[in-house]
């Protein structure tokens, strides 16, 4: 090979666990041993743990929050809504690069390594206290633990770019667990997807195919895969007979006839019908006494029951990526349900979602009980007493109801055994929250009354 290389710059990795570099040499210069390089815009370190690129992402991060602040102050002057749509849209995409090489399984490590970063993000997007637990904040805000965002796109990118083989929880899922927004046509009963074509030659069915799909098909699917296999029957007749298919669905037609249609089955099919000039396909009304129509129909219904099981047909890319989130979900709450911080709002929003809530910064402080309270202050040895310039422990609760000072803002005291059921009817009613707000400003702009004596 005829290839320049630039010796001063060529370097060597090992992926090894041997202690003791080998020589390497090349013309007589010797080629030195690196323990990480970038490709791509991902560092490969040789213990192939990852932890080299997240600190990288990490630094990187640090550096795009330094400068939001820089320019925008502390909680980047903007609404919460679009300091989450900042966060989603910039952030998150920024340290997702390349996350299907690195983040699929991620290590305990990995993980800490992770929340560490996306938390500094979480405190500016609340304007929670530091003190504030991450997995709140994530329940919060409906941002799952950046871990399990990265292993979400990576498990989708894997299945859709690299073609890897569908996991058990994809293939095994029942149909009741998708989203099904085709129209029927005959194709989908209550016993699955079914999918079927005819031939008539002459006024005599010549022939006719047909197969079950997979209960986690849509109809749109089992109408391509019929047209597919159709125009494949037609390519192999002889070239000087004209093949005419009839289908009764214009988004498969529609479809076929882009090169460029995001489905794989509709592009096969465009190559087909490309190459064989002679294959005409058109629309019929579906139910207008047309009798190949029904007949296929008909198949295809027969199909959902006795068909030969066709496996050919991926479920589409929404479905699945439905599927990756659900699956995602239901680890963020398992996650939620066992862990052991962030009790409080835990009790008030025991599920997880991926929609924040219409939570602001004060609403955030006194439900968490992270905020300018005395009894919180004493807990994280930020002050000597806990006890309100009133005389009773100055918790979040105590300014809600019987405060001398927040008496405006008063609502009724409830008994101990029903604090946890007062504090979810406060958090679900705006009105209730409103008092909150104004309870929490009060004490931040007059700290001064409410220290102890």
């Amino acid at each position: 090979m005829n290839l320049p290389f630039q010796q001063k710059k060529t370097n060597y990795i090992l992926f090894s666990k041997i202690v003791r570099s080998p020589k390497i040499t090349w013309n007589g210069f010797k080629i030195n041993r690196v323990k990480s390089f970038k490709y791509l815009g991902i560092h490969v370190d040789d213990r192939l743990n990852w932890l080299e690129h997240i600190n990288k992402q990490r630094e990187k991060a640090i550096k795009m929050q330094q400068n939001l602040k820089r320019i925008a102050r502390g909680n980047w002057e903007i609404s919460q809504i679009h300091r989450w749509t900042l966060y989603k849209t910039v952030i998150e995409r920024m340290l997702a690069h390349g996350s299907s090489a690195w983040c699929l399984n991620p290590t305990l490590k990995m993980k800490r390594k992770l929340s560490s970063i996306q938390r500094p993000f979480l405190l500016h997007i609340s304007g929670a206290y530091r003190t504030t637990p991450t997995a709140a904040l994530q329940t919060i805000l409906g941002i799952p633990p950046l871990h399990m965002q990265l292993q979400f796109e990576a498990r989708l990118t894997l299945i859709y770019r690299l073609r890897i083989p569908l996991p058990p929880f994809i293939t095994d899922a029942q149909p009741h667990d998708l989203e099904i927004r085709q129209q029927a046509d005959g194709s989908k009963t209550e016993h699955g997807v079914g999918a079927a074509f005819c031939v008539l030659t002459n006024d005599i069915w010549a022939y006719q195919w047909s197969a079950k799909l997979n209960d986690n098909n849509t109809v749109f699917q089992a109408e391509l895969t019929a047209l597919h296999e159709a125009v494949i029957y037609a390519s192999h007749l002889p070239n000087h007979n004209t093949s005419k298919i009839h289908v009764d669905n214009r988004a498969s037609i529609m479809a076929s006839s882009n090169s460029k249609s995001t489905n794989e089955t509709a592009r096969k099919i465009f190559k087909i019908l490309l190459s064989n000039p002679r294959i005409k396909v058109s629309w019929v009304k579906a139910y207008a006494d047309n009798i190949g129509n029904e007949r296929a129909d008909q198949l295809a219904k027969d199909a959902t029951q006795h068909g030969q099981h066709y496996s050919h047909t991926k479920p589409p890319k929404p479905h699945i990526k439905g599927l990756l989130r659900k699956r995602m979900l239901e680890e963020w709450q398992t996650v939620w349900k066992n862990g052991d911080t962030g009790r409080k709002i835990y009790n008030i929003m025991p599920s997880v979602s991926l929609r924040p809530t219409n939570w602001i910064r004060e609403d955030v402080i006194f439900f968490s009980q992270h905020g300018p309270f005395p009894y919180y202050l004493k807990r994280f040895h930020l002050s000597d007493s806990d006890y309100c310039s009133c005389g009773r422990i100055g918790t979040a609760l105590h300014y809600a109801t019987e405060c001398i000072y927040t008496v405006s803002w008063h609502m009724r005291k409830p008994a101990p055994n029903f604090e946890q059921e007062w504090l979810k009817r406060v958090a679900n009613n705006l009105v209730s929250r409103q008092k909150i707000r104004g309870i929490i400003k009060f004490i931040s702009e007059n700290r001064y009354l409410f220290r102890p004596p």
